[in-house]
């Protein structure tokens, strides 16, 4: 076992940028992306969509010490 792995907050090896939950009516999708997360209340266009950023957590992968945004469609 690495010195990493299974530590809470370990980043894994060529992981970096930020982990967001795309919004669609038939659910949601987990996406990679480059560069820091945005905020909460930042809009952003997904799929044509008008998403906006409700929360900026953890990643829910286990090991990846990115963050994750989670969005919601725009009304």
């Amino acid at each position: 076992m690495s010195d990493t792995e299974g530590s809470p907050g370990a980043s894994v090896p060529g992981m970096s940028g930020h982990v967001v939950f795309v919004w669609s009516p038939s659910g949601y999708t987990l996406r990679e992306v480059d560069g820091d997360p945005p905020s909460v209340g930042e809009e952003f266009e997904a799929d044509g969509r008008t998403l906006v950023v409700t929360k900026v957590g953890a990643s829910p992968l286990p090991g990846d010490a990115r963050q994750c945004a989670f969005s919601v469609g725009k009304d």
